[in-house]
């Protein structure tokens, strides 16, 4: 078998090692493996485009989300399978999938396992495989600075929000759906998965086997509103009305003035985007139980 490895080698705050690991021991599994290292935004997308026409049998995309989300991206329209290392700093999908963290079993299930056809999401014609989401916490992944997070993981994310919250009052969004509906609020989710940030749950019904995608609207106000949001979420508490409103979609326009989006973790711009579900958009190489719900 023939594997294209494409690697960002600053996931996680440095993963080289990791990843010479990680070729070493898909050698040892027997594969023939082909290396590309990212040096900046779009090179992973490049990488995964090439692979296609240089006759690998799939892809393992190492690193983050963020890495994740650009392979995914370049090959997902020729069908090629594609695996995930996972090696940044939080790892949605990998959680959500259950990939496993060892890296010698996520090397086994790269070369042994069989790939799946899941659904993701379409922002503006671009490819998203966990959640969009706009307003506060989409402005706090803007504002999050790459080095801070080099330095202190998982906690630059919170000192970024914090930051968003005190600096920006949240604005107003609508979520407009394809019959003419508009559903007004003060941020919104839009979930292919359950998991948002790490082992917290927003979308319940979200799953990237279903046909559609899950909707969390932030409906009250205000700053009050964000903190029992995110207070919610921490304590692992299930959100509810009339503080948020849940829905399910297959397509919808976010339409708001100056509110930041993120899209799969990482900064997308602004508002207004047009969103739809892509069933059967990408050949993921999963465990054999991962349509099996999470565990909280």
């Amino acid at each position: 078998m023939r594997i294209k490895l494409i690697a960002n080698p600053v996931s996680g705050g440095g993963a080289r090692p990791r990843i010479q690991s990680a070729m070493a021991e898909l050698q040892r599994l027997g594969a023939e493996v082909d290396l590309c290292m990212t040096r900046t935004r779009g090179d992973a997308r490049t990488f995964a485009e090439q692979a296609c026409s240089e006759g690998c049998d799939r892809i393992l995309a190492a690193g983050g989300d963020g890495t994740l989300n650009e392979v995914v991206n370049g090959a997902a329209a020729t069908g090629m399978p594609i695996a995930f290392l996972p090696l940044g700093t939080v790892n949605v999908f990998a959680l959500e999938a259950g990939i496993p963290g060892r890296l010698e079993q996520a090397c086994a299930l790269a070369v042994q396992g069989a790939p799946r056809m899941i659904t993701a999401g379409r922002i503006n014609g671009e490819l998203f495989l966990l959640m969009v989401s706009a307003g506060w916490d989409a402005e706090a992944v803007a504002r999050l600075r790459p080095g801070v997070k080099r330095i202190f993981g998982r906690l630059a994310y919170a000192v970024s929000a914090l930051e968003a919250l005190l600096l920006q009052k949240p604005a107003p969004l609508q979520l407009v759906l394809p019959d003419g509906s508009c559903h007004a609020g003060f941020g919104v989710v839009v979930s292919n998965c359950r998991y948002y940030g790490g082992h917290y749950v927003v979308n319940r019904g979200a799953s990237m086997f279903r046909d559609d995608l899950e909707v969390c609207l932030l409906r009250r106000e205000g700053r009050l509103a964000l903190l029992k949001f995110a207070w919610a979420l921490l304590l692992k508490r299930p959100l509810q009305a009339p503080l948020v409103e849940f829905m399910s979609i297959t397509g919808a326009e976010l339409r708001g003035g100056n509110v930041a989006v993120q899209a799969d973790g990482d900064a997308w711009g602004a508002l207004p985007v047009h969103l739809e579900a892509v069933p059967r958009a990408v050949a993921m190489v999963l465990p054999a139980m991962s349509d099996a719900r999470p565990q909280e």
